[in-house]
């Protein structure tokens, strides 16, 4: 449906139109005039032909005319033409004679006699009559005796009918010669609509490509303006469009480098001094018990700071190795029931988080275990701080089709769940919402690390709101085919 309301489609289809117009139009012109012409020769003929017969057969009779004379008289008219097959009806007061004995001559009407008693020359008229076109003609004769007025009419009336099946085939032959002609004016006119759909969308398409190009990063490509025309008035617009666009990402880009530059550089600056601070609020904490009750207050406290300062120090360093494209997988074959588990033992949440995970062995795949620790830990710490428990993690495995089989990690809270607008951007780096659940104390990197972690995977995550309550996190992960044990877990997604 798409392809039909294209603009070469419409073109073809208005020069197509506008052609099948023309050429309608201008056979019905040509055949209205071929066809009067015809008719109009061959009328004029057979009148001037009557006329002249008429007046040269009347010269030898003389007024009054009894039936025998008139039928006598129709007679000498009709054989006058032997080269035309002329049936002739003659009346006078009354009487009636055909040049056929018994001829009904139904071709004759009312209004035609009419009109020959009304009018001192030729009437004609064109009928059909039981298929078969003919011509009748009229005509009164006047009197022949010279003390009469010539404008005087006698009484005597001629009529002629005369086939015009002769006439009616060169008709005929001119419609034919028309729709002929008319289906080769078609496809000429579809043939020369091609080419000009061709010529007028070539810019077009140019510009179609061009746009592409653009919008997969290659922002130098320019269009050739040919002409002067709104085509090429648009492909002008296009390339200072382009160039302007070029020039503003150039610059975004440097500027988006010059701040990743900034962040790795304090990060790096600043873990020497965090790691000082680290070791002595580590010394401060082991004494803590012996000061005052203020002083290990506000010492708990410095640590506490300095341990979060730490982490988004780390937090940064690790982004700033995604954006500069350093950061790589280090691979490696391992039970991913286990993995987690491990996840959760070394951050004492084996208590706190409810787990459905395959037996040991069952579930093998070739990941970076750092990075996968990363995911889990990320998700399970956003969970327990953003929603309620209790908090569920689950592991199973699916075969995707075409794809070998994928690890499927969810983590689902107890919480109030996600807002709809806040959805779109959970993943979103420094992303904080205060509105949607319980204050944050995170660096809003976690989650938008834990999408980074996921692509160099190349696998998928994504965040839903469970439709029992909570919020759900999901990761894909794809095995490798060969190296996966086969997998005896329940398939499905949490209840």
């Amino acid at each position: 449906m798409s392809r039909l309301r294209g603009v070469r489609i419409r073109l073809v289809l208005a020069f197509a139109l506008v052609a099948g117009v023309a050429t309608l139009s201008t056979g019905a012109l040509t055949f209205r005039e071929a066809r009067t012409g015809v008719l109009q020769q061959s009328q004029d003929a057979v009148i001037r032909q009557f006329r002249d017969h008429v007046n040269v057969v009347v010269a030898d009779y003389r007024l009054p005319l009894n039936t025998a004379r008139l039928r006598s008289f129709a007679a000498a008219v009709a054989t006058s033409e032997p080269t035309q097959n002329w049936r002739v009806l003659a009346t006078y007061r009354g009487l009636s004679a055909t040049s056929t004995p018994k001829d009904p001559f139904t071709e004759l009407t009312p209004g035609l006699r009419k009109a020959v008693a009304a009018h001192p020359s030729a009437v004609f008229q064109r009928v059909t009559v039981h298929g078969r076109p003919a011509l009748v003609v009229g005509l009164p004769v006047p009197f022949q005796d010279p003390p009469r007025p010539i404008s005087q009419l006698s009484g005597l009336a001629v009529f002629l009918t005369i086939s015009q099946v002769t006439e009616q085939r060169s008709i005929d032959g001119l419609v034919s010669a028309v729709e002929r002609a008319t289906v080769p004016a078609l496809v000429l006119a579809v043939l020369l609509a091609l080419l000009a759909a061709r010529g007028v969308l070539r810019p077009v398409r140019a510009l179609r490509d061009a746009t592409r190009s653009i919008a997969e990063g290659h922002l130098d490509t320019r269009l050739t303006v040919d002409g002067s025309d709104e085509l090429a008035d648009l492909s002008h617009t296009f390339n200072e469009t382009a160039a302007a666009l070029e020039v503003s990402v150039a610059e975004l880009r440097r500027m988006e480098n010059r701040a990743r530059r900034f962040a790795a550089d304090v990060s790096h600056e600043l873990r020497t001094p965090l790691a000082a601070m680290s070791a002595v609020t580590d010394i401060l904490d082991e004494d803590a018990a012996g000061l005052d009750p203020d002083t290990a207050t506000a010492v708990r406290l410095i640590s506490e700071e300095t341990v979060k300062l730490a982490r988004l120090v780390d937090d940064l360093m690790e982004m700033s190795r995604f954006d500069a494209g350093a950061a790589t997988l280090q691979l490696d074959d391992i039970d991913l029931a286990e993995s987690l588990r491990s996840t959760l033992a070394t951050r004492a949440w084996l208590e706190t988080v409810h787990t459905q995970l395959p037996p040991p062995g069952t579930l093998r795949g070739r990941l970076d275990p750092r990075r996968l620790d990363v995911v889990v830990a990320n998700l399970v710490a956003n969970a327990l701080r953003h929603g309620a428990p209790p908090v569920q993690l689950r592991l199973y495995a699916y075969e995707r089709q075409g794809a070998g089989q994928w690890a499927v990690i969810e983590v689902l809270d107890s919480g109030p769940g996600i807002p709809p607008d806040v959805l779109p951007l959970i993943f979103d780096r420094f992303y904080k919402t205060d509105t949607a659940r319980t204050r944050t104390e995170g660096s809003g990197l976690g989650l938008a690390i834990t999408t980074e972690n996921v692509r160099l995977h190349h696998g998928t995550v994504h965040a839903a709101n469970h439709p029992g309550g909570g919020a759900l996190f999901t990761v894909e992960l794809p095995l490798s085919q060969k190296e996966s044990a086969a997998v005896a877990t329940e398939e499905g997604r949490l209840p």
